[in-house]
């Protein structure tokens, strides 16, 4: 980002129109695609009485998911970058058709990790390039185009408890093999979004407009830049902490405290997700309005003192807070992919890699590290603890406003 180098930027930025059936097929394929990622947590209870395996089994079975693909996402964001590859979507959801066909018939453990790292693979390679084909058809509602795109993916993760109560319990791990047609269907329709694409990229190249050059940043932009690309790392992490503290622990603190059963405890989960999934859409037309800063700073702050009062409230009222964390943190989920983009026009694949790719890292991470620290202090206190998250919202006021953002390039 030195003052002599230029920085490309797609021609795309420019598009005047917003195209709905692109945003809302690729919205569909996210759904489709989070929602084959959430088969595997959803069937951790029938892999531990099918196969008998321990928990610390089920825990690297998740984290094998969750870091190859947090892993890959930047690199394969920062490869389309280079060289956009249209037709990598559907080639990635038939790694993760393999993926689920081998999940449903696994004769052993080693069989199961394998299968899992062939759909983390095609989760990694759809995210990058699913994020650039929504910012493509975005036109000038880049905001509402995340919103749409994303909110297909937290609805499929939201379907997890559905899943497990539906299909697995009745049906066991072979009822996995269901989902294939799930993965062929989505396949689908990639295909026909990767055709679009392609038609795009073609266009743009027979028209000379690829690409156009952005003036270069002065060393003091560059600076800012930098900064405020650590930051808004930092708050996705913060983000993905304390969601991963609520969706892997919380169930186990309401069963505790409120004398719950499991499938009780799940709605509780199933709230709180699907809330996420609603407050996904809301934040990027809220962000087209008011602007991302503004949003994030909001969702953070405004979370912070429902998150620090929830574990000290009855059973009624608790269900009422968590639904509306759900729906107020998850608000700033597509505004930060839109916000990093933004921060470094042209790398669209890699910073929806960095964004959602370590946010699924990190979730990962603070899953192992939030269960270390509740068999040390215990689940109640370490509730409480997470329920401070939230508070690291202020950090966002350090942020460039959106004004100051689009003047870095000017």
């Amino acid at each position: 980002m030195g003052q002599s180098a230029a920085v490309i930027q797609p021609i795309q930025q420019k598009q005047k129109t917003t195209t709905y059936k692109i945003l809302f097929i690729i919205g569909l394929c996210h759904l489709l695609n989070d929602s084959l990622q959430a088969v595997i947590p959803a069937m951790f209870p029938v892999l531990e009485k099918s196969m008998g395996l321990s928990f610390t089994q089920l825990g690297f079975i998740a984290f094998s998911l969750n870091i190859v693909s947090s892993i890959l996402q930047p690199v394969i964001g920062i490869m389309a970058d280079k060289k956009p590859m249209p037709f990598a979507l559907p080639i990635g959801l038939s790694f993760t058709f393999i993926g689920i066909l081998g999940l449903s018939f696994a004769p052993s453990y080693e069989w199961i990790i394998g299968s899992v790292l062939l759909m983390g693979f095609g989760s990694a390679v759809f995210h990058p390039e699913g994020s650039r084909v929504a910012y493509m058809a975005a036109g000038p509602r880049r905001g509402l185009a995340q919103s749409i795109y994303q909110v297909g993916g937290n609805t499929g993760q939201a379907l997890a408890p559905l899943i497990t109560a539906l299909v697995l319990v009745p049906l066991g791990q072979k009822g996995a093999a269901w989902f294939g047609l799930v993965a062929a269907v989505a396949v689908g329709f990639l295909y026909y979004i990767a055709l679009w694409y392609s038609n795009n990229l073609n266009e743009q190249q027979r028209s000379g407009k690829k690409l156009q050059r952005v003036k270069p940043v002065n060393h003091t932009a560059s600076k800012s830049i930098k900064r405020a690309l650590v930051l808004i790392l930092f708050l996705i992490f913060a983000r993905s902490w304390y969601i991963s503290g609520i969706t892997n622990y919380y169930s186990f603190f309401a069963i505790d405290k409120y004398g719950l059963s499991i499938k009780e405890a799940q709605i509780f989960l199933f709230a709180f997700l699907v809330a996420g999934a609603i407050g996904t859409f809301f934040g990027g037309p809220l962000a087209d309005r008011f602007g991302k800063k503004n949003i994030i700073f909001s969702s953070m702050l405004g979370t912070a003192p429902l998150s620090i009062l929830l574990p000290f409230v009855p059973t009624g009222l608790a269900f009422v807070m968590i639904t509306i964390i759900g729906f107020i943190l998850m608000l700033s989920f597509s505004v930060t992919v839109v916000y990093a983009q933004e921060l470094v026009p042209g790398k669209i694949g890699t910073m929806a890699g960095l964004t959602v790719g370590l946010a699924f890292g990190m979730g990962a991470v603070g899953s192992v590290g939030i269960g270390s620290l509740a068999d040390l202090i215990g689940m109640p206190q370490t509730i409480m603890i997470i329920g401070l998250l939230p508070l690291l919202g202020m950090f966002t006021l350090f942020l460039p406003s959106d004004k100051r953002l689009q003047s870095f390039y000017k």
